[in-house]
């Protein structure tokens, strides 16, 4: 039996989860869909559909709230899998103060629900004409548009066009290899929202950098906040690609560093990389300290042997990385020399 696809529903308070949610499974006919809502409160959906998970709350010592997800994600989701009969698919709602990283690696480290299921897309909502805003004096925003895969700038009918350019500027300084859509009152074609299959490596894809050009010479990109302090402290965005291929042996290592000992720094990461001697892409990505990856189809005929490498966290350089990864190129030594 195919593993069942997972899609997590991210996004600060206010940006509309639940309507998206609501208009998601009214278009779901004919399919069976389990809901987990991280969240107090109903939803005006079939209760037969719903699976109620409570939420943890947690005061941290510097005034903040942040929620978390317990032991019940884990239970709810063990006991669906296990079910008799066959769900088309799990969607779940995290609250609006939390940070989808532990919910994605759930499903990773579990060995029941590695095997049953698989993490299918991150989708993030927000509010159009308050996103700027709230990257600046929200982390959790940040946390949350870096991991997804699609952001739907939502409530797009009360922003004009000024304000969606600035919204969609201020999402693409954290996550220039997201999807955008926008949307009205959640309103969007179910064809977009599931069964994308961003978080299988045979169909993951690595966008190029759509902000600003390329510098003659450079092999990277780096989003950093504006110095007014417009986008959420701390997050950068740092793409590179090598025209170069990498040294296996080099480069496996330094990845698993990387997630080793910066994990908790780092939001999303995800490449396609050539290796020297291989005609196969390697493909990976990493979401904190969870590493999914392997070999993939082989390069096509014409087709360009670049390696392109997308890397969005806390406190990153992107000189640092890029210092790094040069070390790993299959002919650094006669480089380095």
């Amino acid at each position: 039996m195919k593993p069942i696809p997972v899609t997590v529903l991210t996004g600060f308070l206010g940006a509309g989860k639940t309507t998206v949610l609501n208009r998601l499974l009214r278009g779901t006919e004919g399919k069976r869909y389990a809901v987990i809502v991280n969240e107090y409160g109903e939803l005006g959906i079939d209760g037969s559909l719903v699976v109620g998970a409570e939420e943890e709350v947690y005061e941290l010592n510097n005034g903040c709230v942040c929620c978390k997800l317990r032991g019940d994600l884990l239970r709810v989701a063990s006991n669906l899998v296990k079910r008799p009969g066959r769900f088309d698919g799990i969607i779940i709602e995290t609250t609006g103060l939390a940070d989808p990283a532990p919910v994605v690696q759930t499903f990773y480290f579990d060995d029941l629900l590695r095997h049953h299921t698989r993490i299918d897309s991150v989708i993030c909502v927000v509010d159009t004409r308050h996103v700027a805003g709230q990257l600046r004096d929200a982390p959790e925003t940040g946390a949350q548009l870096a991991q997804a895969d699609l952001v739907l700038l939502n409530k797009a009918d009360l922003a004009d066009e000024a304000l969606l350019a600035e919204a969609q500027h201020a999402v693409q300084h954290i996550n220039p290899t997201a999807e955008l859509q926008r949307s009205v009152h959640g309103d969007i074609a179910l064809a977009q929202l599931l069964d994308r299959g961003a978080f299988d490596l045979s169909r993951l894809r690595v966008q190029g950098p759509r902000l600003g050009a390329t510098p003659a010479g450079q092999p990277s990109h780096v989003y950093r906040p504006a110095a007014t302090g417009q986008h959420s402290q701390g997050i950068v965005s740092v793409s590179l690609s090598f025209a170069r291929p990498l040294d296996r042996s080099r480069f496996m290592p330094w990845l698993q560093r990387l997630v080793t000992e910066r994990g908790a720094d780092l939001l999303r990461a995800k490449g396609i990389v050539a290796f020297e001697g291989d005609d196969r892409r390697f493909v990976f990505q990493a979401v904190h300290m969870t590493v999914d990856s392997g070999l993939d189809r082989a390069w096509a005929d014409g087709e360009s042997r670049e390696s392109r490498l997308v890397f969005i966290g806390r406190n990153f350089d992107a000189d640092d990385l890029r210092s790094e990864l040069a070390h790993c190129l299959a002919d650094a030594d006669v480089v380095m020399s």
